[in-house]
């Protein structure tokens, strides 16, 4: 059996930027610490949430090291270091394996994409040319590329190759990933709306946007699900499912950039090209904050 990264809710971490858009490091430390405090079970740094692919080599490798130093060991940190190139993809692996990184994300190939044998071919490559565990994240609304249950049954093979974040939102494509891996692959979920699903489905937990928000919510459901809790979860999950889509009401992190700087976090803009919220959606996503307690009506 492969090791396990962690079980519950692990943040997928924004990057906070000043207001000419530049990282604002202190403010990173502030809400890791943050995270720290309220019990997160990981961090995912420099991913999508945290606008990676607009970040350059630098920024990147700099981020990961403050959130390695800052967290000391609490909780695992998982760097985000996948790319549509190959061989970069193993040198920004090896760098966040230089920071102290507990896993590394890497998401499938976008734009240029490629085909099943090339995902294989992809992840195997890298997989061979790094010492740190690696989750594979399947998010094709972004990328364009699916990663197919034969594809992860081939992958799971490779011992570096432990865990996926699964946000592709087929449940049954989930299911059948589950019957062909078995202990060999940890299943995440990557999608907040569908945390207890993934769980029934043997998912040890998920790699959320929500956290950012309520780390202890996303926490509790999928505890909930892991002590036999089952309704208690499903309860909480669709309890919070309003939030959860607005979190989505626009590209992410969009919506949590902007819920955080409601709840007076402070994080700041996003990054080009991505830009602010348009008014009824900051309507839309405000009205959920003010339902759940989170900001004054």
């Amino acid at each position: 059996m492969k090791p396990v990264i962690f079980t519950g809710a692990g943040v997928a971490i924004i990057t906070p930027f000043n207001d000419d858009q530049t990282v604002n490091y202190d403010k990173f430390v502030e809400i890791v610490e943050y995270q720290l405090k309220k019990g997160t079970d990981a961090i995912i740094v420099c991913g999508t949430s945290g606008e990676a692919k607009t970040l350059s080599t630098e920024e990147h490798v700099r981020v990961i090291k403050l959130c390695v130093d800052v967290v000391n060991h609490k909780v695992p940190v998982i760097a985000g270091a996948g790319s549509n190139d190959t061989r970069y993809a193993v040198e920004l692996s090896n760098e966040a394996e230089k920071c102290g990184v507990d896993a590394l994300l890497h998401v499938t190939p976008y734009y240029n994409k490629t085909s099943q044998r090339g995902l294989i071919t992809h992840y195997n490559y890298i997989a061979d040319r790094v010492s740190t565990p690696m989750i594979l994240y399947n998010v094709p609304s972004r990328t364009g590329v699916n990663i197919k249950p034969e594809t992860y049954a081939a992958l799971c093979e490779h011992p570096r190759i432990v865990a996926t974040k699964e946000a592709n939102g087929n449940i049954s494509e989930v299911a059948q990933t589950a019957a062909l891996c078995g202990d060999k692959l940890t299943i995440y979920s990557g999608n907040d709306d569908q945390i207890t699903a993934i769980c029934s489905l043997g998912g040890k937990g998920v790699i959320s946007v929500l956290s950012n928000v309520v780390p202890g919510v996303a926490h509790e459901i999928v505890q909930k699900y892991l002590d036999g809790d089952y309704i208690g979860s499903r309860e909480l999950q669709l309890e919070w499912l309003d939030l959860c889509n607005a979190l989505f009401v626009d590209v992410n992190p969009i919506p949590v950039k902007e819920a955080m700087n409601m709840m007076g976090l402070n994080v700041g803009p996003v990054r080009m090209p991505l830009v602010e919220m348009d008014e009824p959606s900051k309507a839309k996503l405000r009205a959920s904050l003010v339902r759940h307690g989170l900001i004054g009506a």
